[in-house]
């Protein structure tokens, strides 16, 4: 979604929302990997049942990663994506069901955005290369040294969209994945799996949500499921939100900005390309063993709970004294339609609303303050009541002015504060600052410290320098050589005066919204028209209308036109949507979505065009072609007023779908049987193994070479219905699957099979309500009254709640516990940490072990009622407990680590805990067929 900002607004607006995931960690025993048990409950404590993944959202990291090097060739890349996988299942453990979904032909509103996009990235590309090759070769001109450049082929991401080889190739090492994991992985027995590859239409969440809809209509489908969807876009929290499932978690990757990034010349940290100098690397660790590794920290994840913002949603949207009958449901419809207006992928957002500037909090106010004179609410399952919207809009109008001068002041006010913080640090900055082996070093650097060499020299050059400082006017910053003369790196004066320079270059802003006559300049720039020209602002406002319409179809009842797209590159103001309550908001029926390879031509530069045909690559490039203005060689980026490349807006063409078709026509008898096959549009199909209940009701379907469409019975399949047709490509029991890999082995004895799978269809006309279905429970609620302030009642600082077990207790010793601990520990057997790594004294079958006193307790007593991070294990058989306290992922605490001895030991106390080694709660104690007191 194009919100840069949303998820960090919403997230600080509403913090109780995020959970951190807890991760077990594969072990290794005798440098043999062991592999993680997920049939096991689940370590977060909750049990889902749907896992969703939007695939596109794992591809792009694992392909051109941004923190670590990248993979060499495809199938690295496939591997990456494995694995990434079975890390999120991992994490979530589905029981009955796991979709993948990969972005296939998108509607043609998006696909303005993936031309802008794929334009953007294939033109930063270039001048990036070309600025590295100038920056490289005025570096070896002065003399600066500079690794040997690397050959190697620049992967195009450009090849993740539907048609190409890539993609291809990518759904056949899924299929080949997912038969592997039921094959071997318990965790996976009785899972149902289903792949909606890119050859399947849609975008990956929007399948999604057409598969959760649609199971919701079914009188099978058990509406207290729990549902977990993987993607790391904004949207996601909307078209959850839209389901109205009372059970919907997000989990996506931790955002951690500023991640350093090596140099793209030297590989060095801590510079980017345009400042890097060519100066010799630094020896890195005692025997430069780590020359060639970055820092890479393991991407951690956090869970998002749309049930605790739906608790925070309830409480700011309820309204009293409403002249009708007050629906929460259907207020956070309204919620959802109004994120709409700052921003999403296929219409560009108003000019007054932006998301920093508390856009939604404003919409949210004028709403509340508006409502009651709308008489309704403004949607309803996804249509919009355009009177109500109107009166929203004009009440936003009227305050459009306002909202511009303040946005100059606070700009204003913004680069004074910066002004005065560079004055301030450049008047403290230290006289001096050592370099080389006396520089200062950030904390927790892995290279340990290196010995002192000729600290003389070192002493002499500091002297020269503070006795330069004195006699000139030198800058500060400028080192010397060891001869005493000033270093070249200091940079001339010109530099200088650069880099001390108050003022920062601003791009040119001609619209001057802050000034009078802001709305005849911005219509005269941006449309080349007339703000007196009523016809053609209706023209726009219309087309805005009728984008958000087609939006808000699009989120719940699924796409209303393949063919629809908003004709402009702006959007109107909000004091322009007058008279709108008498718009047409239909849309064609029937329409049909583009074939993957119209599509890689609607939207690829022709620098991808090698992705393509070769005689549809030379529509791309020959002058001669009726379709060469697509395509343009150079574009400008119109900054609207924000301060980066990458906000501004990229001035293409359009493409007219008639003109783009009629040379299609020409070039389409070249294509390949294969390019044929990739240019057809395919549809998902289903994965079982041989332990689930529906194995062998697909396996007889084909003994029996039937060729008509069945329905699933819902009984075998958790309640999924649809229909299954037999695959020509099937995994089939007892048949070789070839791994597409070659550094992976076939699977010799497959047990799994696959089926096409089809979702139960509806009338065109047919309306899926926005509603909570009959039967959901309500989520026990999570939010105290002391959460809605930010201090409770006893005026203890505000925390809230950490993980989803609102009974948790988080883990704490009091003092006594740790002056306890520094009597009884010993301190000097040379151990790392703060206590040794050792049992604690008197421990059955220590080697320190001493005699007890009367009445002396032994030590984890005193620990055994503690409960760490990792400690939300669910009841384990009693087969698979083990006598040893094994803690996962959890950190190792001082407490922690004393009790990980390879010595420990199983006291009487212990019987009656948990296989974590805590007291286990009653109902686990339950699942366990015995019941047993309280430790």
């Amino acid at each position: 979604m194009g919100v840069p900002a949303f998820f960090r607004w919403l997230s600080r607006k509403y913090p109780s929302i995020i959970v951190n995931c807890v991760e077990e960690k594969a072990k290794e025993c005798n440098g043999v990997k062991v592999p993680i048990d997920t049939s096991k409950p689940n370590p977060n404590e909750v049990e889902f049942d749907n896992l969703y993944l939007d695939m596109n959202g794992i591809i792009h990291p694992c392909t051109h990663p941004e923190d670590k090097p990248a993979p060499k060739n495809e199938d690295e890349m496939m591997v990456a994506i494995f694995e990434y996988i079975d890390r999120i299942f991992n994490i979530v453990r589905p029981r009955r069901l796991l979709y993948m979904a990969i972005d296939g032909v998108a509607p043609r509103a998006k696909m303005n955005q993936q031309r802008s996009r794929r334009f953007r990235a294939s033109k930063e590309g270039m001048e990036a290369a070309e600025e590295k090759q100038k920056i490289r070769q005025e570096i070896l001109a002065k003399g600066g040294f500079l690794p040997p450049e690397e050959v190697k082929e620049r992967f195009d991401s450009n090849c993740i969209t539907p048609g190409t080889e890539f993609m291809d190739n990518l759904a056949k090492c899924l299929r080949y994945y997912i038969a592997d994991r039921l094959n071997s992985d318990p965790g996976w027995k009785n899972l149902t799996v289903i792949l909606s590859d890119a050859s399947a239409p849609g975008e990956g969440e929007h399948k999604i949500m057409d598969y959760i809809r649609r199971q919701r209509a079914q009188p099978n489908h058990d509406p207290n499921t729990h549902h977990c969807l993987c993607g790391a876009d904004a949207d996601l929290i909307m078209l959850g939100l839209a389901t109205h499932e009372p059970n919907f978690t997000i989990i996506r990757e931790e955002f951690k900005p500023n991640k350093p990034k090596p140099c793209a010349l030297c590989n060095q940290m801590g510079h980017e390309v345009k400042d890097c100098q060519g100066l010799p690397r630094e020896k890195q660790g005692k025997h430069d063993q780590f020359a060639d590794t970055l820092p890479v920290a393991e991407q951690e994840f956090i869970f998002i709970r749309l049930c605790v913002l739906r608790e925070y949603l309830e409480r700011e949207l309820t309204m009293a004294s409403l002249p009708f009958t007050f629906d929460f449901e259907r207020s956070v419809d309204d919620w959802v339609f109004m994120c709409f207006f700052v921003g999403n992928d296929f219409l560009p957002h108003l000019p007054s609303l932006e998301i920093r500037e508390g856009a939604i909090d404003r919409l949210v106010n004028i709403y509340k303050n508006v409502v009651h004179k709308t008489g309704g609410y403004l949607t309803e399952s996804g249509f919009v009541n355009l009177q109500r919207v109107q009166m929203i809009m004009l009440a936003v109008g009227e305050v459009e002015d306002s909202i511009f001068k303040k946005r100059k002041d606070d700009d204003d006010n913004f680069k004074r504060r910066q002004k005065e913080k560079r004055k301030r640090l450049k008047r403290d900055q230290p006289s001096f600052i050592p370099g080389g082996q006396f520089s200062p070093q950030a904390l927790g650097n892995r290279c340990s410290p290196q010995a002192i060499c000729n600290p003389r020299q070192a002493a002499f050059e500091m002297r020269m320098h503070e006795r330069q400082n004195s006699t000139t006017s030198a800058s500060p910053n400028t080192s010397l050589t060891p001869d005493g003369s000033p270093s070249l790196g200091g940079g001339g004066g010109i530099k200088r005066k650069a880099e001390d320079s108050d003022s920062e270059p601003e791009p040119e802003d001609n619209i001057r919204l802050w000034e009078t006559g802001w709305k005849q300049r911005y219509y005269k720039n941006k449309f080349d028209v007339d703000a007196s020209d009523e016809k053609f602002r209706r023209k726009v406002v219309q087309s805005y209308v009728e984008g958000l319409c087609w939006v808000l179809r699009y989120y719940y009842q699924g796409c209303a036109s393949w063919n629809w797209y908003y004709p402009f590159h702006y959007a109107p103001f909000a004091s322009d949507f007058e008279g709108i309550a008498d718009m047409p908001s239909d849309f064609e029926k029937g329409s049909k979505p583009f074939r993957p390879l119209e599509q890689l031509m609607g939207v690829f530069p022709a620098a991808s065009g090698n992705f393509l045909p070769p005689t549809w690559r030379k529509l791309m490039t020959d002058p001669e072609s009726s379709i060469i203005d697509f395509y343009p060689e150079d574009f400008a980026i119109d900054l609207n007023g924000k301060k980066y490349a990458w906000q501004g807006v990229a001035l293409l063409p359009f493409v007219d779908e008639r003109r783009l078709r009629a040379a299609l026509e020409e070039v389409y008898p070249d294509l390949t049987p294969e390019e044929s096959r990739r240019n057809s549009l395919g549809g998902d199909v289903l994965f079982v193994g041989k332990h689930h209940p529906l194995c062998d009701f697909v396996v007889e379907q084909y003994k029996a070479k039937n060729t008509e469409p069945v329905d699933i019975p819902p009984e075998l399949c958790h309640g999924i219905q649809g229909k299954l047709t037999l695959n020509d490509n099937a995994v089939l029991p007892d048949q070789v699957v070839e791994s597409p890999v070659p550094m992976l082995r076939d699977l010799t004895q497959n047990s799994a099979v696959s089926i096409s799978f089809k979702d139960p269809q509806f009338a065109e006309d047919f309306v899926f309500k926005a509603t909570v279905l009959p039967g959901a429970k309500k989520p026990a609620p999570v939010l105290k009254p002391g959460d809605w302030e930010k201090t409770n009642n006893d005026g203890r600082p505000w925390r809230p709640q950490l993980g989803f077990n609102r009974d948790r207790k988080p883990v704490h010793l009091d003092q006594s516990a740790f002056r306890t601990l520094g009597h009884t520990m010993l301190r000097d057997r040379g151990m790392p940490g703060m206590y040794p790594n050792a049992v604690p004294l008197g421990a059955y079958g220590s080697p320190y072990a001493r005699p007890l006193l009367g009445g002396q307790q032994q030590i984890p007593k005193l620990l055994s009622n503690l409960r760490p991070q990792e400690s939300w294990r669910g009841p384990t058989p009693l087969f698979q407990q083990t006598p040893q306290r094994t803690a996962g992922a959890a950190p190792l605490l001082a407490w922690n680590r004393m009790l990980q001895s390879p010595n420990q030991f199983q006291p009487a106390q212990y019987q009656g805990l948990g296989p974590m080694g805590y007291p286990q709660r009653p109902e686990e104690r339950m699942d366990r067929g015995r019941q047993v007191g309280a430790p």
